[in-house]
C-alpha cells in the first residue's frame, strides 16, 4: 500500500526539476534579450547625444565665422566704391593707382602692430588689373609686406562680378591669411575693370576653439591646426588629401589621433571661388564620450547580472512553492508603475522647459523693443531740432530707419519662436484673397519707387481661402516686397491668382538677377540672403516666415523657377466655398505703375 509514495515523490521531484530548468532557461533568455536591447538603446541614445552636441558646437563655430566674413565683405564693398580708385582704373592711370589709393585706404591696414586685435584690419592689399593679374606696387611699405611668390598667388584667371574668397598659406611666416577680392565695376560699361585684393589674418579660424572642438584650415595640402604633434599632423594631412582627392561626399569621418578616436568634420570655406580650394577642419575627441558610454554599459551589465541571479533564485523558489509567479507579477506591476511615474515626471519637466522657452522668447522680444523704442524717440526728438548741419540730419535719419528695421526683425523672430514652440494659434475662417490682394496692390503702388517697376495682375474674383487674414497678409506682403526689392530698373512684377481643384494658387513673378542654383536650395533658410541681395536691405527672414505660415495654413510656398528673365514663387492655399462672398473690386489683367517720387 505504501510503495507508490516513492514513485509519486520521484514524479513530483522530476516535475519540479523540469519546471525549475524550464523557468531558468526562460529567465536566462529573457535576461539576455533585455541586456541586448538595453545595450542597443544606450548605444543609440549616446550616439544621438554625441551627434547633437557636435552639431551644436559646430553651429556656434560657423556662426562666428559667418558673422566675421559678412563684416569683412561689407568693408571691402565700401572700399571699392571710393571715387579716386575708380578714376585711376577707368583712366588707365595704373602708375597713379597706389598713390591715389594711399589716402583712401590708409585706415585699412593694421599698421603691423602685433597688439592690434581688430579683425577688420587688413594685413596687406593689392590691386588686380582687368585680366586678373596683380598690379605690383612701387612701394610696399604702405600696402603691407608680402613675399613675391605669395604676391603672384593673388592673381585670378579672370575677373567676375562676384566676391572671390581665398586662403593664402604664407610659408615665410607660417601663417594663413584670408583673401577677399572685391571687383571694381566700371560706371560706364558695368563690367569689372579691376579688383581690390585684401588679406586679413585668419588666426581666429585657425586658433578658434569652442567646447571640445578644435578648428583649423586646410589649404595647399596642409592643415594649419595648433597643438598637433608632427606625427598627428602628417596623419591628418594624408587622410585629408585622400578624402579630398576622391571628392568624397562624406563631410565627417572617424580618425585616430595619438591612439584616441576623434570625429573629423570638413567644410569648404570658399565654394565657387576661383582661388584654390580651402576647407575648414574641425576635430572632436571621442574619448570622453566613449568613456561615458562604457560606464553606462557597465552599469547595465551589472544590473543585468544581478537581475539574472535574482531571476534564477526566484525560479527555483517558484518551483517549490508555486506562489512566486504572483509575487513576480506584483513586482513587475510595481516596476511598471514606477517607470510610468518617472515618464510622466520627465514629460512634465519637458513641458515646463518648453513653457519657459516660450516665455523667454516673449520676454526677450519685449526687453529688446523697449530700448529700441526709447532710441527711436530720442532720434525723432533730435530730428525736430534746427541747430544741426545737413550731414547730421542725414545720419540721424539713417539711424532712425535702422530702428524700424530692428523692430521688424524682433517681430519676425518673435513670430518664428512662437511657431517653433507650437504656441501660434490660428483662427481659421474664410478670407477673400482677391480683396486682400487688391488692397496690397493699392498700397504698394503708392510707395516711392526709384526703379519705375511695372505691376501686372491676373487675379480671379472672389477667391476664398481658409486661414487668418493677418497671417495671410504677411505672406502676401513678404512676396510683393521681395519682388520689388530684387527687381531691375523699368522691370516688371506679375501677380496671378486662380483656383485649381480644391486649392487656390498665388504666383508672384519679377524680373531681375536670377538666384544662383547653389543658393536656391537655401533661400527658405533663416538669415540666408543668397547671391543677389548684397546691396538690398533686409534680414533674411521673410521667405522663411512666409513658408512656415503657409504650411501652418495647410498649404505651401515654393520657388518655381529663377532664370535670366523671371523669378517666380508660388503659394498654395486651402480653398473654401462662399456663395455670399462680396464681389472683388480688382479688375482682371489690370496694370499699375509705381510712382516715381523719391522718399522724403
Amino acid at each position: 500500500m505504501n510503495r507508490p509514495e516513492p514513485q509519486n515523490q520521484t514524479a513530483v521531484s522530476s516535475y519540479r526539476a523540469r519546471l525549475s530548468i524550464t523557468m531558468m532557461l526562460v529567465v536566462l533568455a529573457l535576461t539576455a534579450l533585455g541586456l541586448f536591447l538595453a545595450e542597443r538603446k544606450v548605444d543609440i541614445e549616446s550616439r544621438l547625444d554625441l551627434l547633437q552636441d557636435f552639431r551644436n558646437e559646430l553651429a556656434t563655430l560657423h556662426g562666428v565665422r559667418e558673422v566675421r566674413q559678412a563684416a569683412l565683405a561689407e568693408r571691402c564693398q565700401n572700399l571699392v566704391e571710393r571715387p579716386r580708385i575708380h578714376a585711376a582704373l577707368e583712366d588707365n592711370a595704373v602708375d597713379l593707382l597706389y598713390p591715389s589709393a594711399r589716402d583712401e585706404l590708409r585706415d585699412v591696414l593694421g599698421g603691423g602692430n602685433e597688439r592690434d586685435n581688430d579683425a577688420l584690419k587688413a594685413k596687406f592689399y593689392r590691386f588686380l588689373d582687368g585680366k586678373g593679374g596683380v598690379i605690383v606696387p612701387a612701394e610696399k611699405a604702405d600696402v603691407g609686406q608680402l613675399a613675391g611668390s605669395d604676391e603672384k598667388r593673388l592673381a585670378l584667371p579672370r575677373l567676375t562680378k562676384d566676391l572671390q574668397v581665398g586662403y593664402l598659406l604664407r610659408r615665410d611666416v607660417s601663417a594663413i591669411d584670408e583673401i577677399l577680392t572685391m571687383p571694381i565695376i566700371s560706371t560706364e560699361t558695368g563690367e569689372p575693370i579691376g579688383a581690390l585684393c585684401l588679406g586679413f589674418e585668419a588666426g581666429e579660424l585657425v586658433h578658434h576653439r569652442t567646447g571640445e572642438i578644435r578648428s583649423g584650415i586646410w589649404v595647399d595640402g596642409r592643415l594649419q591646426l595648433p597643438g598637433l604633434t608632427k606625427a598627428e599632423q602628417d596623419a591628418l594631412d594624408a587622410e585629408l588629401n585622400r578624402q579630398l582627392a576622391r571628392r568624397s561626399s562624406d563631410v565627417s569621418l572617424r580618425i585616430q589621433l595619438g591612439g584616441t578616436p576623434h570625429l573629423l568634420f570638413q567644410k569648404r570655406l570658399n565654394p565657387g571661388s576661383l582661388y584654390p580650394e580651402a576647407y575648414e577642419i574641425a576635430i572632436y575627441p571621442l574619448a570622453g564620450a566613449h568613456a561615458r558610454l562604457w560606464q553606462i554599459r557597465r552599469h547595465v551589465i551589472i544590473a543585468g547580472v544581478a537581475l539574472l541571479a535574482l531571476g534564477l533564485l526566484a525560479s527555483h523558489f517558484v518551483s517549490r512553492r508555486l506562489s512566486q509567479p504572483v509575487e513576480k507579477l506584483a513586482v513587475m506591476s510595481e516596476e511598471e508603475r514606477a517607470a510610468r511615474e518617472r515618464a510622466q515626471a520627465a514629460l512634465a519637466t519637458t513641458s515646463a522647459e518648453l513653457q519657459r522657452s516660450a516665455r523667454f522668447s516673449a520676454d526677450a522680444s519685449h526687453q529688446l523693443k523697449t530700448p529700441v523704442t526709447v532710441l527711436r524717440a530720442g532720434l525723432e526728438e533730435l530730428l525736430s531740432r534746427e541747430d544741426f548741419g545737413p550731414e547730421v540730419y542725414h545720419e540721424l535719419s539713417a539711424l532712425l530707419h535702422q530702428t524700424y528695421r530692428i523692430t521688424g526683425v524682433i517681430d519676425d523672430l518673435l513670430l518664428l519662436s512662437r511657431m517653433d514652440a507650437g504656441r501660434l494659434q490660428i483662427q481659421f475662417e474664410p478670407v477673400n484673397l482677391s480683396q486682400l490682394l487688391a488692397e496690397w496692390m493699392d498700397d504698394i503702388s503708392a510707395l516711392p519707387d526709384e526703379l519705375h517697376v511695372h505691376l501686372k495682375t491676373s487675379i480671379e474674383p472672389d477667391l476664398m481661402v481658409l486661414g487668418e487674414k493677418s497671417y495671410i497678409a504677411v505672406i502676401v506682403q513678404n512676396l510683393l516686397e521681395n519682388a520689388r526689392k530684387y527687381n531691375v530698373p523699368s522691370g516688371e512684377i506679375c501677380v496671378a491668382a486662380a483656383k485649381r481643384d480644391d486649392s487656390i494658387y498665388l504666383t508672384v513673378e519679377n524680373t531681375g538677377r536670377p538666384i544662383p542654383l547653389p543658393a536656391q536650395a537655401h533661400i527658405f533658410e533663416r538669415f540666408h540672403r543668397g547671391g543677389v541681395g548684397e546691396n538690398v536691405p533686409g534680414h533674411g527672414l521673410g521667405l522663411n516666415l512666409a513658408r512656415e505660415l503657409a504650411r501652418l495654413h495647410g498649404g505651401d510656398l515654393r520657388l518655381v523657377r529663377s532664370d535670366a528673365k523671371w523669378t517666380e514663387f508660388e503659394v498654395r492655399f486651402r480653398a473654401v466655398e462662399s456663395a455670399n462672398a462680396p464681389k472683388s473690386d480688382l479688375a482682371h489683367n489690370s496694370t499699375a505703375r509705381y510712382p516715381s517720387a523719391h522718399p522724403a
